[in-house]
Order: structure tokens, then C-alpha cells, then sequence
């Protein structure tokens, strides 16, 4: 019996380890980056294949860019999307800069719904950037939480896809 891409997936996600292993001195945290992931992801895809894409978009005056990240066994396909805005003024980087440093913190975030990595302490999570925030509200079994959240009503179906990071297949589940 083959194994399907989803079975196959969902052993990466429950194997993948994404330690964060960089440092960021001005805000005294650990991050992990996309290409901690990528090294980590590697040795799982045993033939499946793994592609990053972005396109920049416009929303409201805004500019963004939305990350595509692809893993298919050639067969079948599955998609996670992720956003991050774009900032052309912002301190210390020239414009090219602004697009790569967005272009890698959405693939990041794509890569982290694809493989369901959790981000309970990742530096955008607890880095309060002089701002009083609440703890997110995510667990370390992504899923099995949002299957709570939404049975007792914490959580709309909308608000789940807004705030976690959950695959279209475990969407389509809830």
C-alpha cells in the first residue's frame, strides 16, 4: 500500500524538529529562521518535493508579500500561504532589503503551517516590541487545541484562520 502525501506529511510534522538556534542580541531572544527550516525539513522529504514562491500584492495602499510554500509528491499537492507586510522606509534597509526581509519572514511563516511548528516562543510571539501583549494562544498539538477552542466556543471558525496556523486540510476538518 503507498503511502499518501498527507500520511507522509503528517509523520514530517510530528518528526521535524526546528530548534532556534539564532540570536537576536537587541531583543535578548531566540528565532529560528526560514533557512533553519529548510535545513531541518530536508532530511524528511524522502522524495517529496518542496518549493517556495512569493508574490507581492496590494491591499488597501499596502504592500505585501505572500508566500506560497508547495510540498508534492507529484501526485498530489499541498499549499500553506503566509503574508507579511512590506515596509519601503523602514530604517536601515534599502528597498531591495525591505522586500527580501518580508519575502523570508512570510515563507517562514508559510513553512511553519505547512509543518505545524510550533511558535508558542518564537521571538514575534513573546518579543512585546514595547507594547503589553497576551500570550498566544496556541499549544504545542496545534490541532487537537483548535478542535477545543472551537467546541467551546472561544474561537469562530474565521478567528482560526486569522490567528493559527493550521492547514486548508485541518481547516476543511473543523
Amino acid at each position: 500500500m503507498k503511502e499518501t502525501l498527507f500520511t507522509r506529511l503528517a509523520v514530517i510534522q510530528q518528526e521535524l524538529k526546528a530548534p532556534k538556534n539564532q540570536f537576536n542580541k537587541f531583543g535578548n531572544y531566540k528565532y529560528r529562521s526560514c533557512e533553519d527550516i529548510m535545513l531541518a525539513v530536508k532530511p524528511h522529504l524522502n522524495g517529496l518535493v518542496l518549493s517556495l514562491s512569493d508574490e507581492v500584492k496590494e491591499a488597501a495602499g499596502y504592500m505585501y508579500v505572500e508566500a506560497t510554500a508547495m510540498l508534492t509528491d507529484g501526485d498530489k499537492v499541498q499549499i500553506v500561504k503566509a503574508q507579511a507586510g512590506i515596509d519601503p522606509n523602514r530604517k536601515g534597509m534599502d528597498i531591495a532589503q525591505a522586500f527580501g526581509s518580508s519575502s523570508s519572514y512570510a515563507r517562514k511563516y508559510a513553512l511553519n503551517g505547512l509543518f505545524l511548528i510550533d511558535d508558542t516562543k518564537d521571538s514575534d510571539a513573546t518579543n512585546k516590541h514595547d507594547k503589553q501583549t497576551s500570550k498566544p494562544k496556541m499549544a504545542n498539538d496545534r490541532f487537537k487545541e483548535a478542535l477545543v477552542a472551537i467546541d467551546d466556543k472561544r474561537y469562530t471558525l474565521e478567528r482560526l484562520k486569522n490567528e493559527w496556523a493550521l492547514t486548508p486540510a485541518q481547516l476543511k476538518q473543523l
